[in-house]
């Protein structure tokens, strides 16, 4: 009970932290956008608007410029968000480097600073993420404990970003952890109210957008907006692709990648100057899209796919930040345009909120993989029971659809790209990233291809085992041989012949960075004691064996471990 209670203490401290660490990072950005006249306050204060057009352009790709230095200092050469996140949590590691984490942070706001089109949620989410792992790592506390306290800043960081504490708890549990343990619910829980009493107290930003009294839809809406999430599923699978592909593209360019991100803020800055409305995280354009008349449907189609080409460009080419921001813009914005076809076909009433919103959950609950917090940031941000009700109608199909065309999420997607499968469940991904290089064994009998029979048998017999493998005077991997192949060998040809001369044993080999999970298919085609493991790109080097004792020996250490952590007792 003691230590259950010193976690949730410790949830609220982390809560804390990260709510301040959010609010800071908020100012911030708010505070660049304005000085390098990015925002549209900014703008209409500047003495000189006919310099407008150089600072467009060139603030951008500035900014890019001074993104990609900062990556050069990460390992990876790329800023950490969302996705390392949940990879550390779902493999257990559940170790977010700190130099990674403070440089992410930094290039997510450098890049939002310049206008780039990225989000500020990736960033705040890892930024949080990051400083409950530095604290597990400061108390030396243990893989579950460890995770815990990466969810509680998480939580803190969206219920402090959306002023929504019930969202930030749901977004802990279905995107990051996966799972509702009751030992994990209630510190995230402390971490998040702490991070909404500071936002509240502390943050002073505008509303995402404004919902005044809405009328009730008519019953044949909800079916209109069933609808729009379907097509909402595919704009958001547009969206996550043309993000891929850029990034695909970027890595073909005969371009260092540290100067890519200066190339994408020239670009974005020369489209800026037809529409300004892309630069930044949208937030103006956002609530100006939930207004009916703001935008009539031409300007809602050119800054939807304008801004989609422009999150693509920004986050392929690499600049730091995320892809909540964007995906609310562009999911308004394609809710909008709907509502805006219906009302010139002369059926809708008042009811064009409702469209608005419900193409932004179609979109962004596929794209972050979240269809409850979705749902939750709209209850909580708008306090409309009738709004939310809507919202669930798109959601219905928003979400299976994207699932079963592109994935549960463009974290998934970038994932498994990295060969971290998330799709068959948190079990599988854990075992797909344990090594075999910390199963090797060295007990077990090598023999060079030049013994002879009669003293292979001799060997094997007196090492206990029914196998050997042929190793050359260079330590390289040459097959293997059984015991019972040799004792034919041995009456055959009177044991006069060497090892090399016997039939091989068909086996297979896997290396040291190869995974329990493709160990365990592996032997259900293997009849034998355990498989060799060979560094291939050391001359075929033979390392060791890993027995087949081993494989499920970790198969069921893993499954323990989470079963504890799952069901509240690890």
């Amino acid at each position: 009970m003691l230590r259950f209670l010193g976690l949730v203490v410790l949830g609220a401290l982390i809560g804390g932290l990260a709510a301040l660490a959010a609010v800071g990072f908020v100012s911030a950005v708010l505070w660049l956008n304005d000085a390098l006249l990015i925002s549209p306050r900014g703008r209409m204060m500047f003495a000189h608007p006919e310099a407008l057009a150089i600072t467009t352009v060139l603030v951008p790709a500035l900014g890019g410029l001074v993104v990609g230095q900062l990556h050069r200092a990460i390992r990876e050469r790329r800023p950490h968000t969302p996705a390392d996140v949940i990879a550390a949590v779902q493999t257990r590691r559940g170790r977010l480097p700190a130099r990674a984490g403070v440089l992410s942070a930094l290039s997510g706001l450098v890049s939002l600073g310049a206008g780039a089109s990225v989000g500020q949620y990736g960033p705040l989410v890892h930024l949080g993420a990051s400083l409950g792992s530095l604290s597990a790592r400061w108390l030396r506390l243990g893989r579950s404990d460890d995770n815990v306290t990466i969810a509680c800043g998480v939580a803190a960081a969206i219920a402090t970003a959306f002023h929504a504490p019930l969202a930030g708890i749901v977004f802990a549990h279905e995107v990051v952890l996966r799972h509702y343990a009751l030992r994990a619910f209630a510190p995230v829980a402390a971490a998040a109210i702490v991070g909404h009493v500071i936002a509240t107290n502390v943050l002073s930003s505008g509303a995402l957008f404004h919902v005044s009294d809405t009328a009730v839809p008519r019953p044949w809406e909800f079916a209109v907006f069933i609808v729009i999430g379907g097509f909402g599923a595919l704009v958001a699978g547009a969206y996550m692709h043309a993000i891929l592909a850029v990034g695909r593209w970027a890595g073909r360019l005969p371009v260092v990648p540290s100067l890519r991100p200066a190339l994408a803020g020239a670009a974005l800055g020369l489209i800026a100057l037809w529409v300004p409305d892309i630069l930044g995280m949208g937030q103006e354009t956002l609530r100006f899209a939930t207004i009916e008349g703001a935008f009539d449907g031409i300007e809602l189609v050119t800054v939807l796919l304008l801004k989609l080409v422009a999150t693509a460009l920004c986050i392929g080419m690499g600049f730091g930040g995320g892809v909540f921001s964007p995906a609310l813009v562009i999911g308004t914005l394609f809710g909008a345009l709907c509502g805006t076809l219906i009302g010139n076909a002369g059926l809708a009433g008042d009811t064009f909120v409702f469209y608005a919103v419900c193409g932004m959950v179609a979109v962004t609950a596929p794209v972050i993989g979240a269809p409850l917090t979705s749902l939750l940031i709209v209850f909580e941000l708008t306090g409309s029971y009738v709004l939310t009700t809507a919202a669930l109608a798109s959601v219905t199909l928003a979400s299976p659809i994207a699932a079963q065309l592109f994935g549960r999420s463009l974290f998934d997607i970038q994932l498994a790209k990295r060969g971290l499968d998330l799709s068959a469940g948190r079990g599988r991904a854990l075992l797909q990233s344990a090594r075999l290089k910390h199963l090797l064994s060295q007990d077990c009998v090598t023999l060079q291809p030049s013994t002879r029979i009669d003293d292979a048998v001799a060997i094997l017999g007196h090492g206990g085992h029914g196998e050997a493998y042929l190793v050359d005077d260079k330590g390289r991997y040459r097959g293997s041989v059984t015991l019972a192949d040799l004792e034919v060998m041995r009456e055959r040809d009177r044991g006069r012949r060497q090892v090399r001369d016997c039939p091989r044993t068909p086996r297979p080999v896997l290396g040291p960075e190869a995974s329990v999970w493709e160990a365990m298919h592996q032997l259900q085609d293997v009849t034998g004691e355990a498989i060799a493991v060979v560094d291939d790109k050391a001359g075929d080097a033979f390392l060791g064996v890993v027995y087949e004792a081993s494989i499920a020996r970790a198969y069921l250490q893993h499954s323990e471990a989470l079963r504890r952590e799952e069901h509240g007792t690890g």
